[in-house]
């Protein structure tokens, strides 16, 4: 069994402290920097590392960080934000088109790479940026002609010995729309959306427990989600509570709820994703969680009788704050309902719906709530899923609904007891669709209550430009209970070990 360890607090010199500033002339450029590494995870034969470094000189157009690993046996296998070249013990990261121009003062983070060792996995001790050796202090690019005539009156701040353990406080989410396979902000800047899922607005208004399972989406649960640098919450909605057909609170006391939350994240510098959990529709066929007709449960598929109206109602609310992200239906599975005996007929029922094999209802398609979100004018994003519970993207790019506005992003799922779990999997079938629309893993997790899994497809996910949302921020008796559980209480402790390996990841990471 694979055993990793997250490495959060940085070990002795892997944060360079800052030395004496120099004077400099009015002539003279100034160069200077500070850097960190971190060894996010660790396991037999492998490793993820991360790299960060800060300008403390004149203004950057473009990068060039260089280290030495100091044993030979260990090897760069793969990097993301930025392009990575290893030539003996050597490592070089050069900046990327879009991030290349770093002010004064400015910080580039979030550069990981995936390794390989064996024996001893020793970390490297320092770096260079453009070839100026990052000692944490600044120097000019050439001497002065005379020496200064008084010594600084303060001496320069040292940097913290461990890093932050907050990230630092932020402006409104941004607004979101696709180009090409990334998703961007306005300004056009490449954007991932990365987080956890706040579960409960799908059951508890329908379980008799309220809105938010026992706990308020305030100013104080958000703060402990930003603690974490999380800055995408996915929130699962119930489709009778919303429409008002059964639970409590139900109609407007339960839109006003979500409204409210909603706005409050984006507030706070967090996207939302407004996902459609559970639905209207009896079933009670293969692999049936209920066989009620109200939304107490998984249906395959959402129906016709509401669900439109459902997403009506949605983007209506929310249209014009594209900040908002539509994920239309969380886990299809028509394929399951007809025993996956016609895989092209379950494609199209995704898509087309109508009479489905095995499903009693008509059923609303994925082409049909999109086009009850286009039709009220809303252009947010939206996400699309697959077959099999969302871990099926084969056919996806074939069978995706036709979206007028060109914001369409793909909806995947992966969990360790998936069909679909292994980085050649990823490659030839996740990595396909990302090719060409952006992918975002609306639930990452696994059962074991270890981060072995996740981290993997965090690597390949970081790698690939497809963000993430794990499963789940609700204590629900610790991972122990049953898997998937990131918080031991609403104060954000993490679980053991599975929500500590997700949340030293996530600190090291940003959109």
């Amino acid at each position: 069994m694979k055993h990793r360890v997250a490495l959060v607090a940085m070990s002795a010199g892997l944060l360079v402290a800052a030395g004496a500033a120099a004077a400099s002339t009015a002539s003279a450029a100034t160069t200077g920097c500070s850097a960190t590494y971190t060894v996010v995870s660790q396991w037999p034969g492998g490793f993820q590392g991360g790299v960060s470094f800060t300008n403390l000189g004149d203004p950057l157009t473009g990068w060039k960080l260089e280290f030495d690993l100091p044993d030979v046996n260990q090897k760069v296998t793969q990097g993301w934000n930025a392009t990575w070249s290893q030539s003996g013990a050597h490592v070089t990261a050069t900046s990327l088109s879009w991030n290349g121009g770093v002010p004064t003062g400015g910080a580039v983070s979030s550069l990981g790479f995936t390794g390989s060792y064996s024996g001893s996995n020793p970390v490297p001790t320092s770096f260079r940026v453009n070839g100026v050796a990052c000692t944490g202090g600044t120097s000019p690019s050439t001497p002065p002609s005379t020496p200064p005539s008084t010594p600084p009156s303060t001496p320069p701040s040292t940097p913290p010995s461990t890093p932050p353990s907050t990230p630092p406080a932020g402006g409104v989410a941004p607004a979101l729309r696709v180009s090409g396979n990334k998703l961007v902000t306005a300004a056009g800047k490449p954007y991932r959306l990365l987080g956890v899922n706040r579960s409960s607005g799908e059951f508890a208004c329908v379980q008799g427990k309220g809105m938010w399972d026992g706990a308020p989406a305030d100013q104080a649960g958000i703060a402990a989600m930003k603690a974490w640098n999380v800055h995408a919450v996915r929130i699962p909605l119930n489709e009778d509570c919303w429409l008002g057909l059964s639970g409590s609170p139900s109609g407007a006391a339960y839109r006003t709820e979500v409204k409210t939350f909603v706005d409050a994240l984006v507030a706070n510098g967090i996207n939302p994703i407004l996902d459609l959990h559970w639905t209207h529709g009896q079933y009670t066929g293969n692999i049936s969680a209920c066989s009620d007709v109200n939304a107490t449960c998984q249906k395959p598929m959402p129906s016709m009788q509401y669900t439109p109206q459902f997403w009506t109602g949605v983007a209506t609310m929310f249209k014009g704050n594209n900040a908002v992200v539509f994920d239309l239906f969380n886990e299809p599975y028509p394929d399951a309902s007809n025993n996956w005996s016609d895989m092209t007929a379950a494609w199209k029922c995704l898509r087309d719906g109508g009479t489905c094999t095995g499903i009693g209802y008509e059923v609303a398609g994925m082409q049909d709530l999109l086009d009850a979100v286009r039709a009220t004018g809303a252009t947010n994003v939206v996400m699309s899923a697959g077959l099999t519970w969302t871990n099926d993207l084969s056919q996806w790019l074939a069978y995706k609904p036709t979206d007028p506005t060109g914001n369409l992003m793909a909806s995947w799922h992966s969990y360790n007891f998936n069909a679909c779990v292994t980085t050649a999997c990823w490659n030839s079938q996740i990595g396909a669709v990302a090719a060409q629309v952006p992918v975002h893993a609306g639930e990452i997790g696994q059962d074991t209550c270890a981060h072995d899994y996740i981290d993997q497809v965090m690597a390949w996910a970081d790698a690939n430009g497809v963000g993430y949302t794990a499963w789940t921020w609700n204590p629900w008796g610790g991972c122990a209970s049953g898997g998937n559980v990131l918080i031991e209480d609403w104060n954000g402790t993490p679980t053991k070990t599975y929500g500590e390996g997700f949340k030293a990841h996530l600190l090291t990471v940003n959109p």
